[in-house]
């Protein structure tokens, strides 16, 4: 092992019957062990072993990873691509078969950019080797998964191009979507990686906090705050707290509150008034690398009484998120499959029977990542319909809301699914905070 660097996914396993290395994020999702020698290089961020115990166990034949100029971010990363010091100007595709050897194709000009890969290299320039590579490569193969979603129903999956599926399918080859594939091997959380989300989770509760308390103590001395001031204050105790983002928080009065994502500005916002709803929502992650974010939405009201209205809107986005938790978790104690969509629906039912539907126009939820929308199962079943799984390791928001021109509420909470349960990693809003 000497001069290897040992990290995240990375490193050599020379040996029979090892567990699964961990993903870039974490741990793949179940305990899998392997049989005969796996040896790879430390420059590739993902476990073919792990791969191919995932194909078998979804009754896939290969997984094909293509890419052409940047147009598949996921292939990229998962490939170690996206690391930078290659030329990637033409098509090249990663085949991972469910039993046997990687294969590459590779463009003439550019042969070496698979070269830290396991597999067989098969090099191309004409369209004509083009084709007869891709027949190569794909020999023997029924069944396969790419970043390809049906109706583009999940657009941060659909990264192949439709003419690329279409000569997939020429072949006689069924594609079908990877989605739960990348979620494996990019969503999953390792222990760690969970401690830094939930470190970040009780860092963004006490700045939501003091944001509360700086503008109760403004209101009490009578100075009139404005959306930017709390928004500036809550960037220098994220600054204190050591946590990064990639945008500041959001601040929002009233109406601007009915803004989804209402961000205030140095030239657009307004002052924080009497009697009205303030919404906050904050997202942030610990300076390291692997990370994950946490991102929680309160709202507040600056009067010692708040209108029936109101009251009754944001009860009935609080009572979805309940009803949204509660399923997640009876699935994960029952050991049920659970779908995004199914999630979407549990929590979108109450509201639209609280008379609140309409107004609720967003998804439930998005997956938590090293980014704040990661590449996981989203809870959605009303811009797109979900049908990815919930799988053990992975993190994500339930954040129900209902939007008018008058004012708006939403409650943002984290959920963490592990092997038979699901928690939620922060306190949950009940009611109003009084300002």
């Amino acid at each position: 092992m000497s001069g290897w660097r040992m990290e995240a996914g990375f490193g050599v396993f020379p040996t029979s019957n090892l567990q699964s290395p961990p993903s870039p994020v974490g741990a793949p999702v179940y305990p899998i062990r392997f049989r005969g020698p796996c040896v790879y290089t430390h420059t590739m961020p993902l476990s073919v072993p792990a791969v191919q115990a995932a194909l078998k166990e979804d009754g896939l034949d290969g997984w094909l990873l293509y890419d052409f100029h940047g147009s598949n971010p996921i292939a990229r990363r998962l490939t170690g691509l996206d690391r930078g010091g290659k030329m990637t100007s033409r098509r090249w595709f990663y085949v991972i078969p469910a039993t046997g050897e990687p294969r590459k194709l590779v463009h003439a000009i550019e042969p070496s950019n698979l070269d830290h890969l396991p597999g067989a290299k098969t090099i191309y320039s004409r369209r004509e080797t083009l084709a007869s590579g891709l027949t190569q490569v794909l020999g023997g193969l029924k069944r396969i998964a790419m970043e390809y979603s049906p109706g583009n129903n999940i657009p941060y999956i659909s990264r192949v191009d439709a003419g690329t599926i279409e000569a997939v399918r020429q072949l006689g080859i069924d594609v079908v979507s990877s989605g739960d594939l990348v979620q494996r091997f990019e969503a999953t959380w390792s222990p760690d990686a969970l401690q830094t989300h939930r470190d970040a989770s009780a860092r963004l509760y006490r700045i939501k906090d003091r944001a509360f308390d700086f503008v109760r103590d403004g209101r009490r001395n009578g100075r009139m705050l404005t959306e930017i001031d709390v928004q500036r204050a809550m960037v220098g105790w994220f600054k204190e707290e050591g946590l990064i983002s990639d945008g500041p928080p959001m601040v929002g009065a009233q109406e601007n509150a009915g803004n989804p994502h209402y961000m205030p500005t140095d030239e657009q916002h307004r002052a924080i008034g009497d009697g009205e709803v303030l919404l906050l929502d904050l997202w942030g992650k610990l300076p390291q690398p692997g990370a994950v974010y946490a991102d929680i939405t309160w709202v507040g009201f600056t009067a010692a009484q708040v209108p029936d209205r109101y009251v009754q809107a944001f009860n009935a986005a609080r009572d979805g998120r309940d009803a949204a938790v509660t399923l997640v978790q009876q699935a994960a104690s029952a050991g049920r499959e659970l779908r995004g969509f199914e999630v979407d629906r549990a929590c979108r039912d109450v509201i639209e029977r609280a008379g609140f539907g309409e107004l609720f126009i967003h998804r439930t939820g998005h997956s938590l990542g090293t980014e704040v929308h990661g590449n996981g199962v989203h809870m959605d079943d009303f811009e797109t319909h979900d049908e990815r799984r919930l799988i053990p390791g992975t993190g994500f928001t339930i954040e129900p809301g209902v939007y008018s021109k008058a004012f708006g509420v939403r409650t943002e909470i984290n959920m963490f699914v592990g092997p038979r349960e699901a928690t939620v990693t922060g306190p949950l809003q009940q009611e109003f905070v009084l300002l």
